[in-house]
């Protein structure tokens, strides 16, 4: 997987949830959790934690939780768009 920079990262976050309507921007910041996704991410994670999972696995780990931290960014970043309005 490919990191972004942090400056290339923030750069895309802003355009992200710069084109966002309010009404979109609502939704994402409230999107729910999905329960098979989490029921994943809680299996992978307590193989990780037990320092059993294979290498397949500690990739789709390691891809989630990027992912989640991207999502946590916008969902940060659409928050302060949303109260700047």
């Amino acid at each position: 997987m490919t990191v972004l920079d942090a400056v290339s990262l923030h750069k895309f976050l802003v355009h992200f949830t710069n084109t966002l309507t309010p009404e979109l921007a609502d939704q994402f910041a409230n999107l729910p959790n999905d329960p098979s996704f989490q029921q994943r991410l809680d299996t992978l994670s307590a193989k990780a934690n037990e320092g059993l999972p294979t290498r397949e696995e500690a990739s789709e780990y390691d891809t989630d939780i990027e992912a989640m931290d991207v999502v946590a960014l916008l969902r940060v970043k659409t928050a302060i768009r949303q109260k700047s309005r």
